[in-house]
């Protein structure tokens, strides 16, 4: 399923938003629905690593470092490894309507900076059955949660 473009409006909004909250949000979600799946503690050469995950039709830009206990949102730090794409293809990728592979060869996904660090995020976010996730327990969430307050001070 091709998904349509954002219309200009949206993206004219998203675009003047600053990137931290929204990548705030997104390392708290992660961290609580996958729990250590992306973790210094399972990926260990992506510790103390920051990624960038860059919307480009939107204009948005969010950074992650990874850490032992789940990723952190970093505001303007330098991105160690960028992933780039268009909303709607990062939205079929979640949806696993599209290959990744199929994105990157027809240039709709693209890596920059540290491409075996940005592939092993890719590859650890590809194996994941997102079927089979359920709801975290409490503990995690307030983990995540106290992860990225730390992450502010």
């Amino acid at each position: 399923m091709d998904l349509p473009p954002l219309p200009f409006p949206v993206r004219w909004l998203i675009a003047r938003l600053p990137s931290y909250p929204p990548a705030a949000a997104a390392a708290l979600a992660v961290n609580i629905c996958l729990g250590e799946t992306l973790t210094a503690k399972n990926l260990p050469a992506a510790r103390g690593k920051v990624i960038a995950i860059d919307v480009r039709d939107t204009g948005l830009k969010l950074a992650f470092e990874v850490e032992d206990d789940g990723l952190i949102a970093r505001g303007a730090a330098r991105p160690d490894a960028t992933i780039s794409a268009e909303a709607r293809d990062f939205v079929a990728l979640a949806r696993r309507e599209v290959d990744p592979d199929a994105l990157f060869f027809n240039r709709r996904l693209t890596m920059e900076g540290d491409t075996e660090l940005a592939l092993l995020v890719k590859n650890t976010l590809d194996g994941i059955d997102f079927r089979a996730l359920k709801l975290p327990p409490p503990s995690r969430v307030l983990r995540a949660l106290a992860l990225q307050l730390r992450g502010l001070l």
